[in-house]
């Protein structure tokens, strides 16, 4: 088991930048595939970024591609997600998640149903 808690979210206006913070409870973050996703009001929860779990794998979605990096910090159990740029259309919650299934693979990534673990989000706001 793991508990997650992102943090870094707020307000910001256009091209501005936020970082943010998913911290993990427990010893054992490193066995953890980690992922961020993100969620509109009246929209599906969607992919943004997920990371191996070394951190040597990254991948994003098109839309963060550029704009958003990914990393972790295993000795500090904390994954990131540094977001510059920022639009209107980033606008959500964004999610944290984690996954220990042994046969994870990027592809599968992309998927809320890899993930067995989530945290309880934490709003981003960009105006125009």
């Amino acid at each position: 088991q793991v508990q997650l808690v992102e943090s870094g979210g707020g307000s910001v206006q256009t091209g501005g930048s936020l970082r943010l913070s998913c911290a993990a409870s427990g010893r054992t973050f490193s066995r953890y595939a980690m992922g961020w996703f993100r969620q509109a009001p009246g929209k599906e929860r969607e992919f943004v970024a997920a990371i191996s779990r070394s951190g040597v794998i990254k991948y994003y979605a098109d839309s963060a591609k550029g704009r958003f990096t990914i990393s972790r910090d295993n000795a500090k159990n904390t994954m990131y997600l540094q977001m510059n740029s920022l639009k209107p259309e980033d606008t959500a919650v964004y999610y944290c998640a984690a996954t220990s299934d042994p046969n994870y693979t990027i592809a599968g990534a992309i998927s809320t149903r890899t993930y067995d673990f989530w945290g309880q989000g934490t709003q981003v706001t960009v105006s125009s």
